[in-house]
């Protein structure tokens, strides 16, 4: 029985200074990888550009960081992995794939020309990272409301083409301000972490949390309808109440006011929010500490 043929190799900014590409095909590489910051064009052009020196019928890339998983061709038992990183910095792993084992030469040779894939990837991945933070809360490290629009545009869009419900959450940390000046703005902040983490502590793997203001959260429920979402507020109101905070040597109680609303013909990201809100200033005109739909 044929062995399947495995390299693990990790290619680190000193394997790119030792066999720094100066010949053609590495030249060539180089220029159509400079062309996208996509990791999944990256990895077709470096596959498309190698085939020929390199037969494969098949490529995988996985990229944990940015739950990435790109897979392409027809997959067989003889492969050559790599575990691509810089200057301490993970940029993926990469397999190539087909029926025949790869001979030394091959792998040494695939392995130079992988240098010419490292920068733009670590370039990628600096890209890739900053848009992740510009939409992230930096003290709660949930979303934030640049990526709210964004998010809820494409999950109308969705909903609308596979006719699917879609629910909104809106919640307000009620007395914040009662908090802010009682303790200070860092037992404040304290407190919309703690506000965070265990609305996050409610949700199913498909909702996203966001923050959209300074005591004010969302939640964007896809594939749900009005009852679910509010079924899911009320556990999320009967979360937050329960807990008791910490600060200093004070205890603190904090509950929330939620509105929640379902997606009706001709809703806009604005329309959501809006009627979203418009409930959960209703659940505090109420007296607080409830959940109320809009309408």
């Amino acid at each position: 029985m044929i062995k399947k043929s495995t390299n693990l190799a990790v290619i680190s900014n000193n394997t790119f200074e030792a066999t720094k590409a100066v010949n053609i095909n590495h030249y060539d590489i180089s220029s159509a990888l400079q062309t996208t910051l996509e990791f999944n064009q990256l990895i077709v052009i470096f596959s498309n550009k190698i085939v020929s020196m390199i037969p494969h019928s098949a490529f995988s890339y996985n990229n944990e960081e940015f739950e990435i998983e790109i897979k392409s061709g027809v997959f067989t038992k003889h492969s050559c992995s790599y575990a691509l990183k810089i200057e301490n910095q993970t940029l993926g792993k990469l397999k190539f794939m087909r029926n025949y084992r790869f001979s030394a030469a091959e792998i040494t040779l695939l392995e130079s020309l992988l240098c010419c894939l490292i920068y733009p990837l670590k370039n990628a991945t600096l890209f890739h990272q900053a848009i992740k933070m510009s939409y992230i809360d930096s003290l709660t490290k949930v979303n934030n409301r640049s990526s709210l629009n964004d998010t809820l545009n494409r999950n109308i869009s969705l909903a609308n083409r596979q006719k699917q419900n879609l629910s909104i959450i809106f919640l307000d940390i009620d007395y914040f301000k009662v908090i802010n000046d009682a303790y200070g703005h860092t037992c404040g902040d304290k407190v919309l972490i703690a506000a965070a983490n265990l609305i996050k502590k409610s949700l199913r793997c498909s909702d996203i949390l966001f923050r959209v203001g300074g005591e004010e959260f969302v939640v964007v429920l896809s594939d749900t309808d009005l009852a679910g979402a509010k079924l899911l507020a009320e556990r999320i109101r009967k979360t937050i109440e329960s807990h008791t905070l910490a600060f200093d040597m004070a205890t603190i109680k904090i509950t929330a006011s939620l509105g929640v609303y379902d997606l009706h013909e001709n809703d806009t990201a604005d329309t959501l929010i809006r009627n979203a809100d418009n409930a959960m200033y209703k659940a505090k005109y109420n007296g607080r500490n409830q959940v109320c739909l809009a309408g």
